[in-house]
């Protein structure tokens, strides 16, 4: 029976990886994880995609259980500030799109929107993060909509196969160390097996299967899967296997970032429930507020900035309070390993793929790993179907997620330095330029976007396409030919929810005073 994994690397991707296994499959799996006690976490992982709450509930983890313990906090969306032009900003929020008469709420805004915030006019949770409310009621009860920690209907299924039969109002925000730390306690605690020690050569049999990996202090571990969660070097998948790495800088040339942990008086502050991406000469920086801090960084491109600079802009955008922060310098390999499993190893988390931060996708590739691995889990036979199944899935998700990242430069209108100048003339996929004709004249649906799972469904293509600017946008000519009273009583229903919540929410640093 195939049953000893080894996982190498700890951190989010290790920890995330053991603790899920242990639940799917309990004493059945025997897992080892070994970590070096020398390398930090490059912490830019804080904020996560809505599908992550499933994660949580597969391991029986209540919010009140370990949001608390990780200073986290909700997120309803992403604000993008200074991408159309300084000044300006809007929501992707998360929420379900309406729609009126078979067509996207979007599609009669552009037609007649009420006013020229598609996002207030077409979502409620705009307001609401404007607002600084938190999604959940002092009890604990969740806006209006029929969501309960562990009484979800459709409970036990994946990422994809979820997508598109609801969203969920929030995703969190937490600091990835203390994650890390947290889930540690829940896997050691349900019988994995913790070496802290250095890894120095990973041992290959007469295939070239990984037979065991060698270690400073506690000789060889040999095992039977090998998971590598090593970050950026790769060291089994790419180093030892020698798996090539498929770089996206062609097409996403931002490579490095300076972050920066700040504290801060979280209630004089105030906590507004969502990730902030604000364009920069050369980039764009990073604010997620946590509960005792705020984690910030610059995402910028070496070949426009130097990190000298990039550290100095991001310390002027902060304030004072960042005078005495450490500065924390990464560079970011961005692309994704051609094959995530090969032979008996799989990548899980940076080393099999990484972009810029820019939709919190990091978390979310490594949860979507997880579960295709769980799912896909190899028997005696190693058949070879799974790994393909396994690594269609994980290239399709990175190369979707690529493409709407693609997107946010092509669309945004800010052209005023060379590097957003820059991205308007940079190659993008063939397949994006021929969509984004399509979309000039009908907005994204499920039949236009990339048409693989990548966990991002057609409205959040409407939203960065009508909040960047760039692309001229016009309604279905259908829509000449409609009645548009049903879609205006729509706008005027939200206008009437979102002033009832605005009514009755607590604010969002409230309601986790309460929680911890």
């Amino acid at each position: 029976m195939l049953n000893r994994v080894v996982i190498v690397g700890g951190g989010t991707a290790g920890w995330m990886t053991a603790s899920y296994f242990k639940a799917a499959f309990g004493d059945r799996i025997d897992i080892t994880l070994v970590e070096s006690g020398n390398i930090g976490a490059v912490g830019v992982g804080e904020a996560t995609f809505s599908d992550i709450r499933h994660f949580f509930e597969f391991l029986g983890l209540k919010e009140k259980d370990w949001m608390p313990a990780c200073n986290a906090t909700y997120k309803l969306a992403v604000r993008f500030e200074n991408w159309r032009e300084k000044g300006h900003y809007f929501y992707h929020p998360f929420e379900q799109m309406r729609s009126v008469n078979g067509f996207p709420l979007t599609d009669w805004w552009l037609k007649e929107g009420p006013t020229d915030r598609f996002d207030k006019d077409c979502f409620v949770m705009a307001s609401v993060i404007d607002a600084g409310l938190s999604p959940r009621h002092r009890d604990g009860t969740l806006i209006d909509q029929p969501f309960d920690e562990g009484a979800d209907e459709m409970q036990g299924l994946t990422m994809s196969e979820h997508q598109g039969k609801t969203q969920f109002p929030y995703a969190y925000q937490f600091e990835a160390a203390l994650l890390a730390k947290y889930l540690t306690k829940y896997a050691v605690q349900r019988g994995v097996k913790h070496i802290v020690d250095d890894v120095q050569e990973v041992g290959l049999d007469d295939r070239g299967w990984i037979s065991e990996v060698r270690t400073k202090e506690h000789g060889n571990l040999t095992g039977d899967l090998f998971i590598d969660c090593t970050g950026f070097r790769g060291l089994l998948i790419n180093k030892a296997l020698e798996e090539p790495f498929i770089s996206y800088q062609d097409t996403l040339p931002n490579d490095s970032a300076v972050a920066l942990q700040v504290p801060m008086d979280m209630e004089k502050r105030g906590i507004l429930p969502c990730t902030t991406a604000t364009a920069q000469d050369a980039g764009w920086i990073w604010t997620i507020p946590l509960t005792g801090r705020v984690g910030t960084g610059y995402v910028y491109a070496k070949d426009y900035l130097s990190p000298e600079d990039a550290e100095r802009t991001l310390r002027e955008f902060v304030g004072p309070a960042a005078a005495e922060v450490e500065a924390n310098h990464i560079r970011m390999r961005i692309g994704r390993t051609r094959n995530s499993w090969v032979n008996n190893c799989v990548a899980i988390g940076l080393s099999s793929g990484f972009v810029e931060p820019l939709e919190s996708t990091g978390i979310f590739f490594i949860h979507h790993a997880i579960e295709q691995l769980a799912k896909n889990f190899p028997g005696p036979d190693w058949n070879p179907t799974q790994r393909t199944v396994y690594n269609n899935a994980i290239s399709h998700v990175m190369d979707g997620v690529r493409e709407f990242l693609v997107l946010h430069y092509v669309a945004a209108k800010r052209n005023d330095t060379q590097y957003w100048r820059d991205t308007k003339t940079r190659a993008i996929p063939d397949a994006l330029a021929e969509r984004i004709e399509t979309w000039r004249t009908q907005l994204p649906d499920s039949e236009t976007v990339y048409p693989y799972y990548h966990g991002l469904p057609a409205y959040s293509y409407m939203c960065i396409l009508l909040g960047m600017g760039a692309i001229e946008l016009s309604p279905s000519p259908a829509l000449q030919l409609a009645d548009s009273a049903a879609a205006q009583r729509e706008f005027a229903q939200i206008r009437e929810k979102t002033r009832r919540l605005r009514e009755t929410l607590p604010q969002a640093y409230d309601y986790f005073s309460q929680l911890g």
